[in-house]
């Protein structure tokens, strides 16, 4: 049974620091592009950051928070995580984790949301 579990949101103030993390199992956890994702009320899911499948593999950020949220993978923890320093009330938001096969295409998985809030 595929899960992917997110955890680590919660208020923060702006300025702050949260640190989100994604424990997957039911697949294998190093064949999968590995995601983090947000969506706003009212706004479209988008996409915030996502790391490559090997260990220290390369990574991509949205614009919006680059120099400010660092993605990591341990593969060996089957967990992929989600740093994020200098919180903007923009950043609010579900925070979501993907997990995309590099072999299947069109096969993902999907966390069921962890809620972020920046507010003082």
């Amino acid at each position: 049974q595929v899960q992917l579990v997110e955890s680590g949101g919660g208020l923060v103030q702006p300025g702050g620091s949260l640190r989100l993390s994604c424990a997957a199992s039911g697949f294998t956890f190093s064949s999968y592009v590995m995601s983090w994702y947000r969506q706003a009320p009212g706004k479209e899911r988008e996409l915030v950051a996502s790391i490559a499948s090997s260990a220290g593999g390369s990574t991509n950020y949205a614009d919006s928070v680059k120099d400010r949220f660092t993605i990591s993978r341990d593969n060996a923890k089957n967990t992929v995580y989600l740093q994020m320093n200098s919180l903007k009330p923009e950043d609010t938001a579900v925070y979501y984790c993907n997990a995309a096969s590099v072999f299947v295409a069109g096969r993902h998985y999907w966390g069921q949301g962890t809620q972020v809030t920046v507010s003082s």
